[in-house]
């Protein structure tokens, strides 16, 4: 029996190999293909026809899921691309570092819906407000060692980072942050965002949108330097 068995399975190889070879072997015999039963995870078909018809829908309603997903992403670059734009419009208005500073959180806050902003400016900006979304930090990139291979990479990152990084970027708020966005402003210094959500911000996802965020707010404060 066994013998038998190993000769039906290497018969069936052979069958497999040449119909394979001869895709249009049903062609030349038409009255053998809807004698064949084709297996189906919900139940056999008994026809090719109807299998290969089968097949097809199921194609079909892949490409379709496909496309609503692919509109779906390019609906929300776009949505993404128009509240950059308003950013770099409010920024443009802007004509002193203060003015700037505040355009930067309040469109960030209110067109991209963050739940914490932090800016750390690099240098003595004697005219900046003291508020919970400005660090003025002096002696520039030397007073943040912890964030010392972030500043050399000069990319932006987004995920998660550790309990003392969190609280010296967001103090006593940091508990509640769950994922970041951090860019480097040039020689400026730091935009972070944070979030409560732990799957705001993952690693591995596109930073297009954060590169030029951060290329636009990088000359817009530039810009107010000069002009001061």
């Amino acid at each position: 029996m066994t013998a038998s068995l190993l000769d039906d399975a290497t018969q069936a190889r052979v069958v497999a190999a040449y119909l394979k070879s001869h895709p249009d072997f049903f062609s030349d015999y038409p009255e053998l293909a809807s004698q064949l039963t084709m297996p189906r995870e919900d139940g056999p078909v008994s026809s090719l026809a109807i299998y290969q018809l089968q097949s097809l829908r199921e194609k079909n309603a892949e490409l379709e899921q496909r496309l609503v997903e692919l509109i779906a992403i390019a609906a929300e670059n776009e949505s993404l691309m128009e509240r950059v734009h308003a950013l770099t419009v409010a920024l443009l208005r802007a004509n002193t570092m203060e003015v700037t500073a505040r355009s930067v959180v309040a469109k960030l806050t209110a067109d991209f819906h963050t739940e914490q902003v932090r800016l750390l400016l690099f240098g003595k900006h004697p005219q900046m407000p003291r508020t919970e979304w400005l660090q003025l930090i002096a002696e520039g990139p030397s007073a943040l060692p912890e964030f010392s291979d972030f500043l050399n990479q000069n990319e932006p990152l987004s995920g998660r980072l550790p309990a003392n990084k969190l609280m010296r970027l967001f103090g006593e708020k940091g508990a509640e942050i769950r994922s970041v966005a951090m860019m480097r402003l040039g020689d400026a210094g730091l935009l972070v965002i944070g979030s409560g959500n732990p799957d705001r911000f993952q690693p591995g996802m596109g930073t297009l949108f954060l590169k030029m965020i951060a290329a636009t707010i990088t000359a817009a404060l530039a810009r107010a330097r000069d002009v001061a």
